[in-house]
C-alpha cells in the first residue's frame, strides 16, 4: 500500500474579506501569532501519516508561488496549479491522473495507491488522534472497494455545514475505528432542520476529508459523473509527456479537457450517488473555519470574551472579534466603543464592520465588489 495526500488549497474564503483576498486566502492567513497558517498544520498533520514526497497540494495559479515560498519541504513539483477553477471533482480527477502517471512511473501500480483527500482550512487537535483515526481507515479502503469519509459529531445545531445520515448512533466512548454506511448526504440545512439533526443523533457534520483506492476512485467516477470520469485516461496520456508538470494553467489540452468539465463538488458528482460509501467517526476536536465565529471556538478570547488581534483598544465591548491586520508602516489603531456581538476587521485598505449572527453574509461584500468591478479590493 502506498499512502498519498491530497490537499485542496485552492479556495478564497470570502466570509473572511477582507482579511483573506484572491491572492491571500484564510488556508494562507496567521489566525493566531503562536500558530502556524492553517495549511502549514494540514501538512503537519498529513506528514505524520503520509511520506512528503506523496503530499500533493492542489491549488490555483495565483496562489502556487505563494505557496511554494511558504512550504519549502514539499517537493516543487508536488504544489500544481489547475488550469481553471472547476470545483472539487474536476480537481480530484485531475490529481488522480497526476499521482498514477507518477507513482507509476516508480512502478507502483495504481491498485496499490491510497488516496486520503485533505482540506486546508480546518482546525484538528490533537494531531495524534488524527493519525491513529486516519492509519486504519486507509488500510480499510485498501482491503475494500470503499469511499470512505469522516463524520464529525456535532456539538451545536450547525445550519453552515453538510450533514451525513448513518442507520443507528456511533458509540463515542471508545477511540477505535467505526464504521457505518453512509445512509445519505444532506447539504447545508435550516435551523429546523438543524435543531433537529443535532438531537436524533444519527447525523454527522460532513468533514469533507475523503479516503480511497486511486483505482476505485477512478472507476466509480467514470460509472457516476463520466463527464468528468472519462476525462482521467485523457489527462493522464497528457501528463505522461510530462510527468513533474506542476503549473497546468499553461497546459492548452488539459485546459481544453478542464473546460469540457462541469463546475461540480465530488460531493454531488460521486459521494451521494456511490454504492460502498462509509464514514468514521471523528476522534479529534475539528472546527472548520468557515467564517469569522468560529475563531473564538478555536483561539483564545479575553475576560469579555472578545477574540482580539492586532493594535485594538476595546473599552465596554463584549461577545466581539476585533481585528487589526494594518501594516506597521500604517501604524493604525482600531478602537471599539460600547458594542456587542460584533465582528470588525481591519485591513491598510478596508474595513469590514458587521453583526456576529449574520457573519455568514459577508461573502456577498466580496460579490457586490466583483458584480462592481471593485477588484482592486478582491
Amino acid at each position: 500500500m502506498e499512502k498519498v495526500g491530497i490537499i485542496m488549497a485552492g479556495g478564497s474564503g470570502n466570509r473572511f474579506w477582507p482579511l483573506s483576498r484572491i491572492n491571500r486566502p484564510k488556508q494562507l492567513i496567521k489566525f493566531d501569532d503562536n500558530s502556524p497558517t492553517l495549511l502549514e498544520e494540514s501538512i503537519i498533520r498529513a506528514s505524520k501519516v503520509i511520506p512528503k514526497e506523496n503530499i500533493f497540494i492542489i491549488t490555483n495559479q495565483y496562489l502556487k508561488e505563494q505557496i511554494e515560498e511558504l512550504i519549502t519541504d514539499l517537493p516543487k513539483e508536488n504544489i500544481i496549479a489547475e488550469p481553471m477553477k472547476r470545483n472539487t471533482a474536476p480537481c480530484l480527477a485531475l490529481a488522480s491522473s497526476i499521482i498514477s502517471t507518477r507513482l507509476q512511473s516508480r512502478n507502483i501500480k495504481v491498485q496499490d495507491i491510497v488516496a486520503a483527500v485533505l482540506t486546508a482550512d480546518q482546525r484538528i487537535f490533537p494531531f495524534e488522534s488524527f493519525s491513529e483515526l486516519i492509519t486504519p481507515l486507509m488500510k480499510y479502503v485498501y482491503y475494500n472497494p470503499s469511499l470512505a469519509t469522516i463524520g464529525i459529531r456535532p456539538s451545536r445545531p450547525e445550519t453552515g455545514y453538510g450533514y451525513i445520515e448513518v442507520e443507528s448512533d456511533f458509540d463515542y466512548t471508545i477511540d477505535s475505528l467505526q464504521i457505518q454506511p453512509v445512509r445519505s448526504f444532506h447539504e447545508k440545512p435550516s435551523q429546523e432542520k438543524a435543531n433537529e439533526f443535532f438531537h436524533s443523533h444519527k447525523y454527522l457534520w460532513n468533514s469533507g476529508m475523503f479516503f480511497y483506492r486511486l483505482d476505485v476512485f477512478n472507476e466509480k467516477l467514470s460509472k457516476y459523473c463520466p463527464r468528468v470520469g472519462e476525462m482521467l485516461d485523457k489527462m493522464s496520456e497528457i501528463i505522461t509527456r510530462n510527468p513533474l508538470e506542476d503549473n497546468f494553467s499553461y497546459n492548452p489540452e488539459i485546459l481544453q479537457l478542464y473546460s469540457l468539465m462541469p463546475d461540480i463538488s465530488i460531493d454531488f458528482a460521486l459521494m451521494e450517488k456511490a454504492q460502498k460509501v462509509v464514514v468514521a467517526p471523528s476522534t479529534f476536536s475539528w472546527e472548520d473555519l468557515g467564517s469569522y465565529d468560529t475563531l473564538p471556538r478555536i483561539y483564545s478570547v479575553d475576560d469579555n470574551q472578545n477574540y482580539i488581534q492586532g493594535n485594538v483598544l476595546d473599552i465596554d465591548t463584549t461577545n466581539s472579534i476585533l481585528i487589526n491586520r494594518s501594516s506597521e508602516e500604517k501604524n493604525t489603531l482600531l478602537t471599539v466603543l460600547g458594542f456587542s456581538n460584533t465582528v470588525v476587521a481591519v485591513t491598510d485598505d478596508a474595513v469590514m464592520i458587521c453583526p456576529l449572527e449574520r457573519v455568514q453574509e459577508v461573502k456577498r461584500i466580496v460579490q457586490e465588489l466583483d458584480k462592481t468591478n471593485n477588484n482592486k479590493w478582491l
